[in-house]
């Protein structure tokens, strides 16, 4: 830009010159007339290359860009580079896309490309076979046209994509979908269908077996603690001198006892695929009596306390919640020390009802706070022993949640404490102040 500057300024000081030169050595008339004529020329010249600039704006290539001249040929120039760069730019792109598209072409799960609009950009072939779309034909129509599940329409329209969704496919009843958004760009998405039908095979499977080998377990159990109890009560049976054992062997019946029937109920919650119910549940009832139960269990070792909105209810199966809220209590209850504090909440915060437990009780190490929710594990395998847990009450608590669209958040220092809290969607929540804000 400063060299076309230069170069009109000087052509401009040299016209100037000229015609100074003129009107000194013939009149003013003749130098008004060279300043004219040179004028023309110099606009008649810049109108040329202007409609050569033109032409070539039409279908710009680098092989075909004007030469010019004067400041003209620095414009051409300009263009060229820029037009070069432009054009490795394109390459480098298209050659990414291409690569893009041939490494999502090898996978095996189906990525569909949506714009802003929810129209369909791309998709790649295990896409095509999943939802039944057509690259070719289905391009820049909305996917809800195309992918009518409900579930999966009510996804799209919600916002939220934190977790997946599963469908049963509409093109063959015996195979199951799993379907994620991820948002990404300017409100563009990414769509990724899997297909799980393998995995909840083997899933059903891994239900089925536990379900019926606890339940064949259940009944030698019970006739074996009923006969360890037996001959324990029954005078003279048992020696002094092996009393301890059998106490230890009746003990660890009972405990054997209590996982299977954890074991019973989770496999009955993993294969309920119904709705729970929506009917509204009077929480200050089962407060109280989760309370109550609370105080039975620590035996007045703890205070126990209660901090509940009376107007709060929330819609859901109470048998399951009830589950849910005493597995959280009655743990706070095990692991704080006597003469600990245990507090009981029950508020509204932000339109969503939310249940917590807090307890000053011995916390738990970070690291360990994201696996609780697993079956059997363990933070101290002796402490929960000593504490009579199963391993599989939090495991219980997370299904129960995850029907009723309900998030677990567990917060813990070690040794001051930990508070576990549910917050519930505003869809299963009854406030009187959300009717009188309404």
């Amino acid at each position: 830009m400063s060299d076309i500057r230069w170069k009109t300024f000087w052509l401009g000081l040299s016209l100037l010159g000229a015609s100074l030169i003129i009107w000194a050595a013939k009149s003013l008339v003749a130098a008004l007339i060279f300043l004219c004529i040179a004028l023309v020329i110099y606009i008649v010249n810049h109108l040329y290359w202007l409609h050569q600039l033109q032409i070539w704006l039409k279908t710009p290539s680098l092989n075909e860009v004007p030469d010019g001249r004067g400041v003209w040929a620095i414009i051409f120039s300009g263009l060229f580079q820029h037009q070069r760069k432009n054009s490795r730019a394109e390459v480098e792109l298209v050659t990414a896309l291409e690569g893009f598209q041939r490494a999502t072409s090898a996978l095996p799960d189906g990525v569909v490309v949506l714009n802003h609009r929810d129209e369909i950009e791309w998709c790649n072939p295990p896409a095509e076979l999943l939802l039944g779309l057509d690259a070719s034909k289905d391009t820049n129509q909305p996917i809800q046209n195309l992918v009518r599940y409900a579930e999966f329409i009510s996804y799209l329209q919600s916002k939220n994509y934190g977790d997946p969704i599963i469908v049963k496919s509409a093109r063959n009843i015996e195979t199951t979908l799993q379907i994620q958004l991820i948002v990404f760009g300017t409100a563009q998405k990414l769509l990724i269908c899997r297909n799980i039908s393998a995995q909840e095979k083997i899933d059903t499977m891994r239900r089925d077996f536990i379900a019926n080998v606890s339940h064949e377990l259940r009944t030698p159990l019970t006739v074996v603690g009923g006969f360890l109890e037996t001959l324990v009560d029954t005078k003279d049976a048992v020696t002094e001198s092996t009393r301890t054992y059998f106490d230890l062997m009746i003990n660890q019946t009972a405990r054997m006892r209590l996982i299977i029937e954890d074991l019973l109920t989770l496999s009955r919650i993993e294969s309920n695929n119904e709705v729970p119910s929506v009917s509204v549940i009077n929480m200050s009832t089962l407060l109280t009596m989760i309370q109550n139960d609370a105080t039975a269990l620590s035996n007045g070792k703890h205070t126990i306390h209660l901090d509940a909105e009376d107007s709060l209810n929330i819609k859901g199966s109470r048998e399951e919640l009830l589950s849910a809220f005493t597995n959280l209590v009655s743990n706070a209850v095990r692991y704080t020390p006597e003469g600990g504090d245990i507090t009981i909440h029950w508020q509204l915060k932000n339109k969503h009802a939310v249940f917590s437990v807090s307890d000053t009780g011995i916390g738990i190490e970070e690291r360990h706070i994201a696996r609780l929710t697993e079956r059997f594990y363990r933070v101290d395998n002796g402490r929960s022993r000593d504490t009579g847990g199963t391993g599989l009450g939090l495991a219980i608590v997370k299904h129960i949640l995850g029907r009723h669209k309900a998030k677990l958040e567990v917060k813990s220092t070690l040794g001051k404490g930990s508070t576990f809290s549910i917050t519930f969607p505003q869809s299963r929540t009854v406030s009187e102040r959300n009717k009188e804000a309404a």
